[in-house]
């Protein structure tokens, strides 16, 4: 199990309520571990997310996939309102470029 918490999505930032680093692991959202400085905080949400793996294997929970190992379709559906739609529509079109590129463009910033 130590080798799995490996490929999981880490983060350390600061966290004005508790004037100290936070260590968050995307893939177990309801943990965290704060510490004095990053370094510490992302060693100790590793170890916490290494106990949780090795307790959820011992009780056969079913355990989360790391998002680095999964696979992305490059597709997805999102529901916007009419009028929505239609104003990326014409500034796909003012661009020369598709919807779905004016859309990207837009996620991704």
């Amino acid at each position: 199990m130590a080798q799995k918490n490996e490929k999981y999505t880490y983060r350390v930032t600061w966290s004005e309520d508790d004037n100290e680093y936070v260590g968050l692991c995307a893939e177990f959202p309801s943990l965290s571990w704060l510490d004095g400085t990053p370094e510490k905080a992302l060693k100790g949400v590793r170890k916490l997310v290494a106990d949780v793996l090795l307790d959820m294997g011992q009780n056969d929970e079913p355990i989360p996939e790391p998002v680095a190992s999964k696979h992305f379709s490059e597709k997805f559906m999102v529901r916007v309102p009419p009028e929505v739609h239609r104003k990326l529509a014409i500034q796909a079109a003012e661009s020369g470029v598709s919807i779905n590129r004016i859309a990207s463009s837009k996620l991704s910033q």
